[in-house]
């Protein structure tokens, strides 16, 4: 079995946290998708010793000793600091998400965990990038949700990377249907959980509060939902986002699916940040990434924790090994 792993911006934290998780011994084949060199310095800085050799599709996978990591070269336009952004790096960060992508849906690797990457400076470099989710979902024909889990709790977009006054444009009957859809069948194929319950909350302030406060529970969500619940999906909701992570709503809940991104993830940001994992769910093929972003000012450092890198890596393992043949 082989693992693909991205470090993401090469100037940020990404190849300190690669780095740290090559140190340790892995069951299986895990190929880091890099400029091998900013790799192999930056273990120097933080005192490992990585023993990198050259990655080979056709040899067979085999397990790692501790400090063993097969590299797929992908070569930097510029040298590398730690903590400033260059966005002559850029392309390559995209080509390393163009390769994994590659090799996932040719069967190459059996899934792919990513690190940080910067929108930014990929943007600033004229190559129009909105996150990893929309990049890696291109050209699949699918509508990709993104997820995080921290311990039991899982949270679910139904829009991503939208700046605010953009949201509520988005948030459709045939957006939500789909994203619930996928959520479920998600956790069902790939969590093996036997019928979700999933809490799904409102837009607005108190869900509407009745078309007070907003008219989309009314006209949009909730018609969506009662077709939904129709089709045999365990829905409940909408519900109001100030109330629905309390103990007594998330007892029995299997996943809450939120409207925006900064509606549902700072609360489970809070409940594990540093630990939490991403999960794409609809892709055809296993994506899990960190829970943070590149952290420039720890580049280098010694001081960035590779705690969520360690965590995905371990659910694309098992979700891996859960859709392995026999």
């Amino acid at each position: 079995m082989r693992i693909a792993l991205t470090p993401g911006e090469p100037a940020g934290i990404g190849p300190d946290i690669t780095a740290r998780l090559a140190a340790t011994a892995s069951p299986v084949e895990r190929v880091v998708i890099a400029d091998p060199e900013t790799l192999t310095a930056r273990a120097d800085a933080l005192g490992i010793t990585l023993s990198p050799y050259t990655f080979d599709p056709n040899a067979p996978a085999r397990p790692q000793q501790a400090g063993e990591i097969a590299v797929l070269a992908v070569a930097r336009a510029a040298p590398v600091v730690a903590g400033r952004l260059d966005p002559r790096n850029a392309p390559a960060v995209v080509e390393a998400l163009r390769r994994a992508r590659a090799g996932c849906l040719d069967g190459t690797f059996d899934a792919l965990v990513t690190g940080p990457v910067h929108k930014g400076v990929i943007n600033a470099a004229g190559i129009a990038f909105s996150g990893h989710t929309e990049y890696l979902a291109e050209d699949t024909g699918c509508l990709p949700v993104m997820m995080l889990i921290a311990e039991r709790l899982r949270v679910a977009l139904v829009t991503t990377h939208l700046p605010l006054r953009d949201v509520p444009g988005q948030i459709t009957a045939g957006r939500i249907e789909r994203s619930c859809h996928t959520l479920v069948d998600e956790l069902t194929r790939r969590f093996g959980i036997s019928e979700p319950q999933v809490l799904v909350l409102g837009l607005n302030p108190h869900a509407g509060e009745g078309g007070h406060l907003g008219h989309e529970e009314g006209t949009i969500i909730e018609p969506a939902l009662t077709r939904l619940r129709a089709a045999g999906l365990r829905l409940t909701g909408p519900l109001p986002a100030d109330t629905a992570f309390t103990p007594r709503h998330l007892e029995g809940a299997d996943a809450v699916l939120a409207m925006y991104h900064d509606q549902g993830l700072p609360v489970l940001k809070y409940a594990g940040f540093g630990q939490a994992v991403n999960v794409t769910l609809g892709l055809p093929f296993i994506r899990t990434s960190v829970d943070h972003g590149t952290a420039l000012d720890l580049a280098g450092s010694g001081r960035a924790e590779a705690g969520s890198l360690y965590a995905a890596f371990d659910v694309a393992l098992t979700l891996a090994e859960r859709e392995a043949p026999g």
